[in-house]
Order: structure tokens, then C-alpha cells, then sequence
């Protein structure tokens, strides 16, 4: 039995239909049960625990083959990330707990950068969950193609996407959820000693100017990547709501200067089936 956090997500929710899809069982470990009835539907077991709760989630991991980790993301932390050293402190400890066989621990690409960004929550957590003496895989991503979903409206409105990531036609590791998700429940039921790190990236490395003519052709029209001037963020940040800019200006700052990037070589690191087009497809068609 596989315990899986972050199942009604998109990339816990990949991961669960692949597990089942083998004829192997699953538990979804969730906050709210109302949430998992699709999943009770399917013949999950359902535990409920919230990420900071050690009690409720050491009792979620016991007797699993394997547990999936996906911390809850913060967009806004406060500095020093209290929130996210809550949520590591609960799971290290109800894994030291529950004991299960092994664990796959979502986290990042850039997860090795030195530099304070908003990805440093899961530096912490792999930093953290390393000394557990149990086989251990963190899953680093690259950035997320679904993030285009921000951009539906303006691409079908305005004809026009806004970019923080720059120049326009730099191209930057992208992957779709699907093949995320599909990876990690092959990595969950694979055997392993110590702690693993495994990179995945889609099949083509994307540029805005990418996502702009991906939309373009999903929506039949013209559609323009413009420029975010980086002089204006931290106060279009602020007006959104944000109270602590700077982890997200210097995640968007890595990326855009290239410190936040895949740690091994790039020959080992693994690609993903899903591509550009068949993201934006459906991200158009869901919002219609």
C-alpha cells in the first residue's frame, strides 16, 4: 500500500492514477474527506492529516510500502519560511515514526541553489529529510507547465501573455504535472538504498515566445509574450496581496539567470513524454 499526500493536486493525483492503473493499492492522504470522495470512489483508503500535524500523518504513513511527500507550497512565506519548517518538522518526524519501506519527496529544480529564493522550502525539507534512515527519492521538476494557466484569459482576450521570465526567447526546463506524477509512482515502486535525487524535464525546453505561439495556435489567433520589467514586480507583487516579495523576485531572478537549474548532468536527466501543445490544449479547454 502506497500512502500519497497531495492526491486532489495534479501531480499527486497523476501519481495515484498510475499506481492504481498497476492494481496497487492506495491511500490518500488528505485534509478534508469531502475532498477524496472521487478518490474513495476508485478504492483508496482515505486518511485524514493535516501537513502539520505529526500525530495524524505518522498514523496516515503506518504499514505503507511507500509514501509520497508533496509539501503544500507557500507563495508568500514569511521570511525565515516558518510555515515551511512547520510542515518539515511534522513529516520528519511522523516518518521517523510510521517507518515506511521508502519515500518519494516532491521537490525542485534549483533545490541545491545557495542563494534564498522561493524554492528554498524544499532545500529545507530535502536537507531535513536526508538524515532519516530510510531509502529516500527527491523528485526535482522543472518548472511546471500548467503555470501557463495564469495566461488563458489574457491569450484569449488580449492576445497577449505577461513574462517574468526573460529574455523572451531563453528557453528554461518546463514539464507537464502528467509525466511528473506518471515518474513518481514508477520511482515509489522501485527499490533503492540511501537518498536518490532523480531530475525531470519535458520533451522540448520552452521560451515564453513557446507558450505564445502554443496558445496561438489553441486559440487560433495572434498571441504576443510581452516583458515584465523587473523594476516593476516587488510593487505589482504588493498590490496583489503579497507582503514578502523578495523569495519569489529572486526564484524568478534564478531562473532568469540561470542559478536555478538541474544539478547533475543533463544526460541523466529524464524526459518527459507530455509537450507544450498538449498542455495549453487543455488548459484552454478547461477554462471554456
Amino acid at each position: 500500500m502506497y500512502a500519497v499526500t497531495g492526491i486532489t493536486g495534479k501531480v499527486g493525483g497523476a501519481l495515484a492514477r498510475a499506481l492504481l492503473a498497476c492494481g496497487q493499492q492506495v491511500r490518500a492522504v488528505v485534509r478534508d474527506a469531502d475532498r477524496a470522495a472521487s478518490w474513495r470512489e476508485r478504492g483508496c483508503q482515505i486518511a485524514i492529516a493535516d501537513m502539520e500535524d505529526e500525530s495524524a500523518l505518522a498514523t496516515a504513513f503506518h504499514g505503507a510500502t511507500g509514501v509520497f511527500i508533496l509539501p503544500p507550497s507557500e507563495f508568500d512565506p514569511a521570511p525565515g519560511f516558518p510555515e515551511a519548517k512547520a510542515v518539515i518538522d511534522a513529516v520528519a518526524s511522523a516518518l521517523r515514526l510510521a517507518k515506511p519501506k521508502k519515500v518519494v519527496c516532491l521537490s525542485t529544480i534549483g533545490a541545491h541553489a545557495t542563494e534564498s529564493n522561493l524554492l528554498t522550502q524544499r532545500t529545507l525539507m530535502e536537507q531535513t529529510l536526508t538524515h532519516l534512515s530510510i531509502p529516500i527519492t527527491f523528485l526535482r521538476p522543472g518548472w511546471f507547465l500548467e503555470n501557463s494557466a495564469w495566461d488563458v484569459a489574457a491569450a484569449r482576450d488580449a492576445g497577449r501573455i505577461a513574462s517574468f521570465l526573460q529574455p523572451l526567447d531563453r528557453v528554461v526546463p518546463m514539464v507537464a504535472t502528467e509525466d511528473v506524477g506518471s515518474l513518481a509512482a514508477k520511482l515509489l515502486q522501485e527499490t533503492w538504498t540511501g537518498v536518490r535525487v532523480v531530475e525531470i524535464e519535458g520533451p522540448h525546453r520552452v521560451s515564453p515566445n513557446d507558450i505564445a505561439a502554443a496558445f496561438s495556435r489553441a486559440f487560433g489567433h495572434p498571441v504576443q509574450a510581452e516583458v515584465v520589467e523587473r523594476s516593476q514586480w516587488e510593487s505589482m507583487f504588493q498590490s496583489q496581496g503579497m507582503r514578502n516579495p523578495m523569495p519569489r523576485i529572486r526564484m524568478l531572478d534564478g531562473f532568469n539567470e540561470g542559478w536555478i537549474c538541474f544539478e547533475g548532468s543533463p544526460e541523466n536527466v529524464i524526459r518527459g513524454q507530455v509537450d507544450l501543445d498538449t498542455v495549453i490544449k487543455k488548459l484552454v479547454a478547461d477554462a471554456s
